[in-house]
């Protein structure tokens, strides 16, 4: 079939499951403000959440118990202080990010999203340090007590999440 100028416009089809384009229109959900009742009410329903202080104590404490049962199972100090190592490598990133988002949140969004990827950033390189610092200075140390510590504490999180979705699903 052609086109002929007397036909009208050309109008672009879009195949079918194309994106949406820049041009589009999303329609956005209106913004409401909450009156006092309505946020406290708001908070009660959503319920509290896990302070980072509390998270970071969490982790240390889950670190703290890694060490103690590999010193515990083999013996020796040198597989306990490498599940120190692997603990460190998580708990004290994440109190400096801690400490530092709490000093960035209360200012303009952008800020605290950029300061978000700042203290991201010295979070990873923190732990990147703490880690090699331990390999080259820890002549008996244990990757496998170090890794086991580590993961265990990076897992604090998952569970934090899973426990705050259970108790809101479970209403309490």
């Amino acid at each position: 079939m052609t086109h002929s100028a007397s036909d009208g416009p050309i109008k672009a089809q879009r195949p079918a499951g194309a994106g949406l384009d820049w041009e589009d229109e999303v329609a956005e959900p209106p913004f409401k403000v909450l009156t006092r009742e309505e946020a406290q009410a708001l908070r009660v329903r959503q319920g509290e959440l896990l302070s980072p202080w509390r998270l970071v104590a969490l982790q240390a404490v889950v670190g703290g118990v890694i060490a103690l049962v590999w010193w515990l199972a083999t013996g020796s100090g040198g597989k306990a202080g490498s599940a120190l190592c692997g603990a460190a490598a998580v708990v004290m990133p994440n109190a400096l990010m801690a400490w530092g988002m709490a000093r960035v949140l209360g200012t303009a969004p952008s800020a605290a999203v950029l300061g978000f990827m700042f203290w991201e950033l010295i979070k990873i390189m923190l732990a990147v340090a703490i880690l090699a610092a331990a390999a080259k200075w820890m002549p008996d140390l244990s990757w496998p007590a170090l890794l086991v510590a580590l993961i265990g504490c990076l897992k604090v999180n998952w569970l934090a999440l899973l426990w705050r979705g259970r108790k809101k699903r479970d209403g309490h």
